[in-house]
């Protein structure tokens, strides 16, 4: 009896899987809903909040950029697709531990930003010296990180803000503004989190419904360009021949 009940479990176990759909997991706007792999699932709506995580080389294809994982998170379901948010990087251990090395003095800050779009992002930038400094040095680099990595964020989209971080702009534009206190000779923002999202999607479907809308009364307008065809008509006039008669005397002033 009991082989045929473990038998029996054994059917149902394969029958669920059998009923479970492969759907294709896709990345959001920001990276021109790119295919992330596919998921398997019996209901649709367990797929809503599952988290899968790739490399910016499995994006890109750049080689230089393996060491920067992406994580997305499932928000929503439409036929076969599951489409994604972002939610946050991170940097392999070992690259980061190839950068701190002897003799160097590693800085660490976290703060929390805002985008323009309004996400609340907690970012983890990291600057490293190549030697060791004082702790009140580490505290000026410190506030100033802050500083830009604030005013960077107030000035950018999420998808501006995360293509900085990838690209290494960000980077780039804190070393410069440390550089005055301590030459760095490395900056990385090792982590990012998604705390609160914004609301991108809607408005940009929004325009792209209105944009057909537009186009019907442009017709109408040419019928009202053949009308200014009078205007070169203006010119003929003598009164305006008279002026270049007025140039002269002001040429013989000069002399």
């Amino acid at each position: 009896m009991a082989e045929k009940k473990s038998r029996a479990a054994a059917r149902k176990i394969k029958d669920k899987w059998k009923a479970k759909v492969w759907y294709n997991l896709l990345a959001p706007d920001m990276f021109n809903k790119q295919a992330l792999g596919e998921t398997p699932t019996d209901d649709p709506g367990k797929l809503v909040g599952r988290i899968t995580e790739v490399t910016v080389q499995d994006l890109t294809g750049d080689f230089s950029k393996m060491h920067i994982k992406l994580a997305f998170r499932v928000s929503q379901v439409q036929g076969q697709d599951a489409l994604t948010q972002f939610v946050g990087h991170d940097m392999t251990s070992d690259y980061i531990r190839r950068l701190t090395r002897r003799k160097r003095t590693r800085t660490d800050l976290t703060v929390d930003v805002v985008t323009k779009d309004g996400w609340n992002v907690r970012v983890k930038p990291m600057a490293i010296t190549d030697r060791r400094i004082q702790t009140a040095k580490q505290r000026v680099i410190r506030t100033i990180m802050t500083k830009m990595v604030a005013d960077v964020a107030a000035k950018q989209s999420i998808g501006e803000f995360v293509k900085g971080i990838i690209s290494g702009d960000l980077a780039k534009t804190i070393a410069l503004a440390c550089k005055p206190i301590h030459p760095v000779s490395r900056v990385e923002v090792r982590k990012s989190e998604v705390w609160a999202m914004g609301e991108i999607a809607p408005p940009t479907e929004a325009p792209a419904a209105e944009a057909p809308v537009a186009e019907a009364p442009v017709p109408a307008e040419p019928a009202a360009e053949p009308e200014p065809a009078p205007e070169p008509e203006k010119p003929e006039p003598v009164p305006e021949e008279l002026t270049p008669e007025e140039l002269p005397p002001e040429d013989d002033e000069d002399f």
